[in-house]
């Protein structure tokens, strides 16, 4: 981790979810629920724990990070553009035709894209194919993939987390955006998960459970994996808001995908800026 206050990572969440708003307003499409859901997750990876490097998007020993759940990605977005992968001014056209900035994260066209995602269950496995690479390869980085709860009813998904222990790979960590909600009901109304964090203690990997809001735990969570010696791949069970700083967008299933109107947008721009 870097030598970065809470406080600060906690500023840049909220930057990230103003920016993230803008975009999907500005655009009238988008998913804001689930993207605010992993706004200190994705503050916390870019600003404070990755090895990156904005000006060498490709650089070979950079970390990665896989937004698995790829319709979340004007939250990944926000933070490539205020950290100079790309002109900021191009924040301002998500999902406009020729945009760089899709719809779902498109690695050919958006600088900082480490794999393109969208078709739920698949990124994981992309990952763990990272993470083999850099193992067989010498290198020391890590990779970093936001899995969404309701993408763990993908069969897909159990299969990578098996290939992750199976290869010791200690450099993987995946991080479950534990909100509750997915596209059609409550995840316990279409297929219950019961105890993700007990289920991925049972395939071998070190477990954490945390809010995933609470900026301090998620810090001090990324402290105790960078000086983890168990040689494990890793797993954060985030308990996370869909939502999260909007009051009105909380908890609630109609946000997944729907961009707000004029007064909405200047309600939710207030709250955010005031913060919770």
């Amino acid at each position: 981790m870097k030598n970065i206050s809470v406080q600060e990572l906690r500023k840049h969440a909220k930057e990230l979810r103003k920016t993230a708003l803008t975009m999907i307003y500005e655009a009238q499409s988008g998913h804001p629920g689930g993207a605010f859901s992993t706004a200190e997750i994705t503050a916390a990876l870019y600003y404070g724990e990755m090895n990156i490097d904005p000006k060498n998007p490709k650089w070979p020993d950079r970390d990665r990070y896989i937004l698995s759940k790829g319709h979340a990605c004007p939250i990944q977005y926000a933070a490539l553009g205020l950290l100079g992968y790309f002109p900021e001014e191009k924040l301002h056209t998500l999902r406009q035709e020729g945009s760089i900035l899709q719809g779902h994260p498109d690695m050919k066209k958006c600088p900082g894209i480490d794999i393109s995602t969208g078709s739920l269950g698949q990124g994981l496995s992309c990952g763990v194919g990272m993470a083999l690479a850099g193992k067989r390869d010498g290198k020391d980085y890590r990779v970093f993939v936001i899995v969404g709860d309701g993408e763990l009813d993908e069969g897909q998904i159990w299969e990578a987390v098996m290939a992750g222990n199976a290869w010791n790979l200690d450099n993987l960590v995946i991080i479950l955006d534990n909100n509750g909600l997915q596209l059609d009901g409550t995840t316990d109304q279409v297929i219950p998960h019961l105890d993700l964090t007990k289920k991925f203690e049972a395939f071998g990997y070190e477990t954490y459970e945390i809010d995933g809001n609470d900026m301090e735990q998620v810090v001090e969570t990324l402290k105790k994996i960078d000086d983890s010696t168990t040689g494990r791949p890793k797993c954060i069970n985030a308990h996370t808001v869909k939502g999260k700083g909007v009051s009105f967008m909380e908890n609630q299933l109609g946000w997944h995908g729907m961009a707000p109107n004029a007064e909405q947008y200047a309600i939710a721009m207030e709250e955010l800026e005031r913060g919770f």
